[in-house]
């Protein structure tokens, strides 16, 4: 993956990154929460020899001294020292000396000693006691045997207090701890899912499995069931604008030889195909072609529902010759459009649907309207679509955001192309409405086609 492909994960994955680095702060905040105070009394040491007269024995001594305080620092820990300490405040030897730590700074004679307990008086308690013990120790381990006095002196030169606050733990450390911990573990989570995640949401997620155009995309309208014609109720709607610019689109697909049969089919059921279909058939009649919508899907058709027309007699009559198509259309409002519905459901709809009849019937029709546009079923699922996109100038594929999966819409591009099916190109519907970005504004803020100012003067009356 590169920057761009990383830049992209986190702003689509953001909530997941921001969920996972509240969890990690909140750890932290609780971890430090439960954590128990430590206070540290901290109290230092100045080692130095007696007995120099002159600059050659002071430079001896002061090497001497250094030498020796690495030794002095391993001598704090042990129980030669810490006996009594223990014997005065109380507790182990072998206790004392884990919460004790003994450093020297570098190139000097002085013993920087710290004592860490979970009551601030005690660590206090025990860096006396260690400063009291520890001079007399070294003069009398230094001391030769039979000499009165040590060459070598140890002066305290800070003493111990009560520490007042604690240094363990260190909540503004932990928390910020926890937000890079978060950060790390939520781009890794991001990048995991979005590997992992086979779902089409995007119009990257379609480019991703097809070459195919992508003639549009439908935002989702979760009152699409209460007012499926969106570009007849409400006109002025963005959603409504969307399917003018697929219309738009779609004019430009192939110019040479500009299909005028389309089927329109989906990889599942649910897509909002039916819907699609009946509102760009709406739109294209808008604009002022002759436009003729076949209900060919005959599992569940939906087309006649929507736009609440009678459906007791349609396609299968006019199929099996028990009416002239002609006498089964039905035209919807005022408009150019003409509807034939599905008629009575029959036993075998991809038979029906793959015979010379229908392919007769299309070319009827081709020649009396400037668009056929066909509802088909979904691909997957049955074979009906497949044996419409023979008999057709091409067809779009419905893919609905969030329900249909890479791997669904591949497989169904690949099946309409094993039949010698044209893919017109993608419309991906149903999409969030943030996911569109400034797609709003954009439907408004453009330049309008002829068709779509024709459209607006039929709504203004």
């Amino acid at each position: 993956m590169e920057l761009q492909d990383y830049l992209l994960v986190v702003r689509k994955r953001w909530r997941l990154i921001a969920l996972v680095v509240l969890t990690t702060v909140m750890l932290a905040a609780a971890a430090t929460l439960a954590s128990t105070k430590v206070y540290e009394s901290t109290s230092q040491f100045f080692v130095s020899t007696t007995g120099s007269e002159d600059s050659v024995s002071l430079l001896q001594g002061s090497t001497f001294t250094q030498q020796r305080v690495k030794s002095y620092t391993q001598l704090l820990t042990t129980p030669r020292i810490l006996e009594p300490v223990a014997q005065e405040v109380g507790g182990s030897s072998d206790a004392i000396a884990r919460q004790v730590t003994a450093t020297t700074p570098p190139d000097t004679v002085l013993i920087q000693v710290a004592v860490r307990d979970a009551d601030p008086s005690r660590a206090e308690a025990i860096g006396k006691a260690i400063a009291t013990e520890f001079p007399s120790a070294v003069t009398e381990l230094e001391s030769p045997e039979g000499a009165k006095s040590s060459p070598v002196k140890v002066t305290v030169v800070q003493s111990p207090s009560v520490p007042t606050a604690p240094v363990s733990p260190n909540p503004v450390r932990n928390i910020a701890l926890g937000v890079v911990l978060g950060l790390l573990l939520g781009l890794g989570a991001a990048v995991l899912r979005e590997m992992l995640d086979r779902g089409v949401k995007t119009t990257d997620d379609v480019k991703r499995v097809t070459e195919a155009p992508i003639l549009g995309a439908i935002a989702h309208d979760p009152e699409t069931s209460k007012r499926p014609l969106i570009v007849e109720v409400d006109p002025r709607s963005p959603r409504a604008e969307a399917f003018r610019s697929l219309r738009t689109n779609l004019q430009f697909v192939d110019v040479a030889n500009h299909p005028r049969t389309i089927v329109v089919t989906s990889s599942l059921a649910g897509e909002g195909k039916s819907t699609m279909t009946a509102n760009l058939a709406l739109t294209m009649a808008q604009a002022g072609a002759r436009v003729c919508l076949i209900e060919a899907d005959l599992r569940r058709p939906k087309v006649l529902e929507y736009m609440g027309l009678e459906g007791a007699v349609g396609l299968t009559d006019a199929l099996i010759d028990r009416a002239d198509v002609i006498d089964v259309i039905q035209p919807y409002g005022g408009t150019n459009l003409w509807v034939l519905g599905a008629g009575r459901i029959p036993p075998n709809p991809s038979e029906l649907l793959g015979s010379s009849a229908m392919r007769a019937l299309l070319q009827n029709l081709a020649g009396r309207f400037d668009y056929v546009i066909v509802d088909a079923p979904p691909t997957l699922p049955v074979t009906d679509a497949v044996v419409l996109a023979k008999l057709t100038d091409g067809a779009i594929v419905v893919a609905g955001s969030g329900l249909v999966d890479r791997d669904q819409l591949a497989q169904t591009l690949d099946t309409l192309a094993s039949v010698g099916g044209r893919v017109l190109g993608i419309v991906l519907n149903r999409v969030p409405v943030r996911s569109l970005g400034t797609y709003g504004r954009y439907a408004y803020d453009t330049p309008e086609d002829d068709a779509t100012r024709r459209d607006r003067a039929r709504v203004a009356g």
